[in-house]
C-alpha cells in the first residue's frame, strides 16, 4: 500500500484515481493514517468477504444451539426477560 499525504493527494488526484486499480492508497496527514481509497472491486470484495464469514458464522451458532434444543420460542422467552 502506497502512503500519500494530503497535499501531495490533492495535487495528483487523478494520477492516484488510476493507481488504486493496482494496489490502495493511505492518506496519511501528519504523519498518521487517516484514510485508505481502494478501487470499488476490491471494496465489494472486501464487503462481500465478510458478509459471506459473518453468515457462516450465523450458521454454525444455529447449527449448534439447535442441537442443543434451543428453539425460537424458548429464544423468544429468554429475550422476554430480559
Amino acid at each position: 500500500m502506497k502512503n500519500v499525504s494530503e497535499d501531495l493527494l490533492q495535487e495528483n488526484l487523478l494520477s492516484f484515481l488510476d493507481s488504486i486499480q493496482d494496489e490502495p492508497i493511505a492518506i496519511v496527514q501528519s504523519d498518521q493514517k487517516i484514510a485508505v481509497i481502494l478501487s470499488i472491486q476490491e471494496y465489494e470484495r472486501l464487503i462481500n468477504f465478510n458478509k459471506a464469514d459473518f453468515q457462516q458464522f450465523c450458521d454454525q451458532v444455529g447449527q449448534q444451539a439447535e442441537a442443543k434444543g434451543l428453539t425460537e420460542e424458548k429464544l423468544q422467552e429468554i429475550l422476554n426477560k430480559l
